[in-house]
């Protein structure tokens, strides 16, 4: 990826992420008073998960900033892997807001199992449930489309924290409308919607966090992409037998080692040729920032020799 390309990347991204951050300081301000003068504690809780749309739409502007930067004598790999913090950063935020929102729910079902009286919603809260599911979707499939586009592991995220909000405002109208139509008995939708939202948040945070994990950790690439490299290296006669295979991710980006063996009567600007073919051809594949290192052995006497 040049220059060029980077630049343009990183441009899309702040584009996508800025119109979603906007999107989501209007939604949170509109369902914390909706929450608020509707007295409904699901819209309050939908509320803060507009909230914290709105923190990690920040991480992201910031991170992939930071990410996009080149390597330098510090970061001899580049920062590919702040990206992947950020991803992950977002993730934590989602546990954290599925777990409040699943104690505060909970805490009041129980109440009322107690005999405690909750009161009804307002429309307004219904509305502002409604107005949210739709923006929130149009926003999910606009941030994933663009994430995709432009391999960001931190916006793809973002977008499915949309979509999680999308989740939360179903979950929350339907909680809502169950208990202004089907009369005070039923009042307690109101605190199970949230209960029930609060598992989705909790399930798409663990998705997210996951392969940051796996990243952060330094887990190999998948198997079949492992095989792919190791058929792209033996598309070149001179070489035989890769292996010693090592593989990583470095943000959106690839690290990749191999060892392969070649004729011992080649001279080192001859091996020297192979393996820059073979790590043309990976970058090829994988992108112009993909990491490759390869090491190259000798064959003598049709025995390897290490």
């Amino acid at each position: 990826m040049d220059v060029m390309e980077e630049k343009n990347r990183e441009k899309q991204i702040y584009r996508v992420t800025i119109v979603g951050s906007i999107a989501n300081f209007g939604l949170l301000v509109f369902k914390f008073v909706a929450g608020i003068l509707g007295k409904s504690s699901a819209m309050i809780a939908d509320a803060v998960h507009s909230l914290s749309d709105f923190i990690t739409d920040i991480i992201v502007l910031v991170f992939v900033k930071v990410s996009a930067k080149p390597k330098d004598t510090g970061h001899d790999y580049g920062h590919g892997k702040y990206e992947t913090l950020a991803t992950a950063i977002i993730g934590l935020v989602l546990l954290m807001v599925g777990t409040g929102i699943f104690w505060s729910g909970l805490s009041k079902i129980i109440a009322v199992s107690k005999g405690e009286e909750i009161g009804s919603p307002d429309m307004i809260a219904l509305i502002a449930a409604i107005v949210s599911i739709v923006v929130k979707e149009v926003l999910y499939r606009y941030t994933a489309i663009a994430g995709r586009r432009v391999q960001s592991q931190a916006v793809v995220a973002n977008a499915w924290h949309h979509r999680s909000d999308a989740f939360s405002s179903i979950g929350t109208a339907l909680g809502i409308a169950g208990a202004i139509f089907l009369g005070k008995d039923w009042h307690i939708l109101d605190p199970i919607a949230a209960v029930i939202v609060s598992v989705f948040i909790v399930k798409v945070s663990i998705q997210l966090l996951i392969p940051c994990m796996n990243d952060l950790l330094e887990r190999s690439l998948p198997e079949e992409v492992e095989k792919e490299i190791i058929t792209i290296i033996n598309k070149d006669p001179q070489v035989k037998d890769p292996h010693n295979l090592r593989t990583r991710r470095i943000g959106n980006d690839f690290a990749i080692e191999v060892h392969i063996r070649v004729q011992p009567d080649m001279t080192v600007r001859e091996a020297h040729v192979v393996a820059t073919g073979i790590e043309n051809r990976l970058r090829e594949r994988y992108g112009k920032r993909t990491h490759v290192a390869v090491h190259v052995e000798p064959v003598k006497n049709g025995k390897i020799e290490e």
